[in-house]
């Protein structure tokens, strides 16, 4: 087992102690989750980058690294649409989306074929990462004391840009799974 392969793993471990972090519901709970998510958020760049430039590429790295994605990510959607902080169809027209293109993609490896990962695709995961972000810096300010007079002000203007970020999310998850489907026809 190498290094790419140790941080694409502790991604799936993070992404449980993300979900009970959430569901604490504490202040504790959610700096820690930031934390967390942050750590696990940096995994996906560096075991990808390692595994590149140290000539450490594995079938088990082709695999897991985007279902390890999937987990942190659809973990983190499933709990903020349990606590209510996102809509429940956005999480399920991502959760649709992730479970299609994952799946499709299992099959193809399984058969000999590879289909690398769009730019859609890459973007699409970079706005997921940065609407996650910012809702769960959100809840942290949200019941944080030290944050209580001005919070107030932004709050609104806060929810908003969330929305926003997640409509974008959504958006392009759609779109690169639109994209990702359309390219796989032309194989």
């Amino acid at each position: 087992m190498n290094l790419p392969n140790i941080l694409t793993i502790s991604r799936i471990v993070l992404a449980i102690v993300l979900v009970f972090l959430l569901e604490e519901n504490s202040s504790t709970g959610n700096i820690f989750a930031v934390i967390v998510f942050a750590i696990a958020a940096s995994t996906d760049f560096c075991d990808g980058h390692l595994a590149k430039t140290g000539g450490l590429v594995s079938n088990f790295g082709k695999i897991m690294d985007p279902v390890a994605d999937k987990i942190l990510l659809l973990s983190a959607f499933g709990v903020l649409a349990h606590i209510g902080m996102i809509a429940w169809w956005m999480f399920i027209v991502i959760a649709i989306r992730e479970i299609l293109v994952t799946t499709s993609r299992l099959v193809m490896m399984r058969q000999g074929q590879v289909l690398a990962a769009e730019r859609a695709g890459k973007i699409k995961t970079v706005v997921q990462i940065i609407a996650v972000s910012a809702i769960l810096l959100y809840l942290v300010a949200q019941q944080s004391e030290y944050c209580s007079f001005w919070f107030y002000n932004v709050q609104r203007i806060w929810l908003g840009i969330n929305y926003a970020l997640m409509l974008a999310a959504v958006i392009l998850t759609v779109y690169s799974g639109i994209d990702y489907f359309r390219n796989k026809s032309k194989i």
